[in-house]
């Protein structure tokens, strides 16, 4: 596996001047060969599956407990975090912030061991944001291709997936706007094309799309002015001691959000009508969504995961 890294790494940066360019050319295949490549129904599972979250606070503790309750019983899940990890300081070729921190809980498991145990049915793989930068400086397709090619030698009928976040509200390039841009551009040609051409044909890594509903429900909430207790975009997110807007963690109604987007994709089933009153990963109540937000959430998550088809999901 080091070699395997060392000669992926190492022809990134083998090519110099004009002949770098064709290899970067290369290695970018469009967002339609990538829609192409993903295209077609998984089979639906049967019943509960075990999942485990590679990651960091976007991923954090309370989305994936909240998932569990709106799975079938049995749900279960394990997870390591970091502070912005990136995939390729996951693997252990660069430093994790906060590594004790965030792994001082029940659900931590280290990730080799976890990915080696082949014990998990899908395992969702979270690249650090700014994802441009995660792009430049840590070889974020490279680091992709290698934890799934890990994954599969352990267990090759395991799900995997990766899981579109976001940036942060406050981004001059308007944070709507790049949702929309950002998905081709990056997430499906710089990170996900590049990924599945270092694997085997056939392989496939399904996208979480969080991103793109987290767009979609702002836009429904914001064109109606605002629904029960969620007014608009900065509804979804953190604040501080002092009512400030964190621009890039979410509070308890954005994580039962992205907690739909996981339960779709994972399970093929339509969020609509499940339960909003949930319980955070230390057992306090979650904030939860009036009821109309909550219907809106649900019925936004089915119809922008369906009508991407990038997540194994039939029409």
């Amino acid at each position: 596996m080091a070699s395997r890294r060392k000669a992926i790494v190492g022809g990134l940066g083998a090519i110099a001047g004009a002949g770098a360019l064709y290899h970067l050319w290369t290695r970018r295949p469009s967002a339609a060969a990538v829609r192409e490549r993903l295209a077609g129904e998984l089979a639906s599972p049967t019943g509960p599956i075990s999942v485990y979250h590679l990651g960091h606070s976007l991923v954090n503790r309370d989305m994936p407990a909240m998932l569990a309750q709106l799975a079938p019983p049995g749900h279960r899940y394990d997870s390591q975090l970091g502070w912005g990890t990136s995939l390729k300081a996951h693997w252990g070729d660069a430093e994790i912030d906060g590594f004790e921190a965030e792994n001082a809980h029940s659900r931590f498991r280290p990730a080799h061991e976890a990915v080696d145990s082949g014990e998990y049915d899908a395992i969702v793989l979270t690249e650090m944001v700014e994802i441009r930068d995660a792009i430049r400086y840590f070889d974020s397709a490279t680091y992709l291709a290698l934890w799934a090619e890990k994954a599969i030698a352990a267990r090759p009928d395991v799900r995997l997936y990766l899981y579109e976040t976001w940036h942060r509200l406050d981004d001059p390039d308007d944070w709507l706007e790049r949702l929309d841009r950002d998905l081709d551009r990056y997430w499906l040609r710089q990170v996900l094309g590049p990924a599945l051409q270092e694997l085997p044909q056939g392989t496939r890594i399904n996208l979480i799309p969080a991103g793109q509903v987290l767009a979609a429900f702002v836009r429904v909430i914001e064109a109606q002015g605002g629904v029960d207790n969620i007014r608009d975009r900065t509804d979804l997110f953190a604040r501080g001691s002092d009512g400030a807007v964190d621009p890039i963690h979410l509070n308890d109604m954005g994580n039962y959000l992205v907690s739909l987007v996981h339960f779709t994709v994972l399970y093929h089933a339509s969020p609509v009508g499940l339960p909003t009153a949930l319980q955070k990963a230390d057992g306090a109540p979650a904030l939860a969504p009036g009821a109309r937000a909550a219907r809106l959430m649900q019925e936004t998550t089915a119809r922008i995961v369906v009508s991407l088809g990038l997540s194994g999901i039939a029409a």
